[in-house]
């Protein structure tokens, strides 16, 4: 039941390199930087959240304001429960490695994740595995995407750190390993370890 729990969305568009998936409830998206995870069994595909959107079911076809004589936000959806099936709630996903017979791989998987595949939340314990090696970093340091890359990295780490007890000596061995990764872009590593701070 805890992994029914942790199940956020389903796949609905997938690539080598990531997937999107729409969520199960509005506004249920995981947030900025999570670690989630799909699966093709025996394979299980980890990646990182770096986008959410919620739009109109209907291509083309946006929302309108419809607050003005509401008391509140809440009121909007009460008074329109129609709305809650009109719209849909998407976070698009980088793939960032894989587990292959309980063997876990830094890396891209051989194959894209499979459309309708259940994409779950990692629990603390599994971050924590999948942490264990920072090598992940250097896919978020070359990956071409729509948003802030240094956020992205930073985001992850800060979603990171909360699956260890000692959350400063995570953030400090990850520092260590952007400090090599970025020798040569001293004012991105800056950015960066501003950020994972917070």
């Amino acid at each position: 039941m805890a992994e029914l729990a942790d199940r956020v969305g389903e796949v609905i568009e997938a690539s080598t390199t990531g997937f999107v998936a729409q969520c199960y409830e509005l506004y249920q998206s995981p947030p900025l930087g999570s670690l989630v995870k799909t699966r093709d069994l025996p394979v299980e595909l980890y990646g990182i959240v770096y986008n959410a959107t919620t739009t109109s079911l209907e291509p083309g076809r946006r929302p309108i304001a419809r607050g003005k004589d509401e008391a509140s936000e809440e009121e909007i959806y009460r008074s329109s429960p129609q709305l809650l099936k009109l719209l849909r709630s998407e976070f698009s996903t980088l793939v960032v490695g894989h587990k292959d017979d309980d063997k876990l791989y830094h890396y891209l998987p051989p194959k894209p994740a499979r459309i309708h595949g259940f994409v779950y939340l990692c629990p603390p314990e599994e971050v924590k595995e999948f942490s264990q090696s920072f090598d992940f970093l250097n896919i978020l340091i070359n990956a071409h995407l729509p948003v802030s890359l240094d956020e992205l990295i930073a985001a992850s780490l800060r979603q990171m750190c909360q699956a260890y007890e000692d959350r400063h000596s995570f953030l400090v061995a990850a520092g260590k390993e952007l400090a090599i990764l970025l020798s040569g872009d001293f004012n991105q590593l800056k950015a960066i370890l501003g950020r994972i701070k917070g």
